[in-house]
C-alpha cells in the first residue's frame, strides 16, 4: 500500500468511530439461547391474547398492551393499548414481562 492509502484508510477509520460513539450506547448483545427464549415468550402472549410489558432498550418508558402482529419482513412487534399501535424492532427487545408485574 502507498502512505497515502494508508493515511486515508486511517483518517476513514477514525471518523467512523466517532460517528459510533456520536450514535450513543450500543444494544447489549444476548446469546441465542436468550433470544429464542425471548421469541417463545411473544409468541405464546400473542396466542394467549395476554397484557403484557415490554422493556425495550433505549426507550424511557415500558410499552403495555397485546400482541397484535409479528412481523418478520420488518422484524417488528405491533402492540395495542387502547387503541394506539405501537411497534417495536424485535432486537430492542429486552424483556418480556405480564403487565402486571
Amino acid at each position: 500500500m502507498l502512505p497515502e492509502h494508508v493515511i486515508t484508510i486511517n483518517k476513514q477509520s477514525k471518523e467512523l468511530e466517532d460517528l459510533d460513539m456520536a450514535k450513543g450506547p450500543k444494544r447489549p448483545t444476548r446469546d441465542e439461547f436468550e433470544m429464542e427464549e425471548l421469541g417463545e415468550r411473544l409468541v405464546e402472549a400473542q396466542q394467549e391474547e395476554l397484557q403484557i410489558k415490554l422493556i425495550v432498550w433505549n426507550w424511557d418508558q415500558p410499552v403495555i398492551g397485546k400482541i397484535t402482529k409479528m412481523d418478520s419482513r420488518t422484524k417488528s412487534v405491533h402492540v395495542e393499548n387502547h387503541g394506539d399501535m405501537i411497534k417495536v424492532p424485535f432486537m430492542d427487545i429486552m424483556r418480556v414481562q405480564s403487565a402486571d408485574s
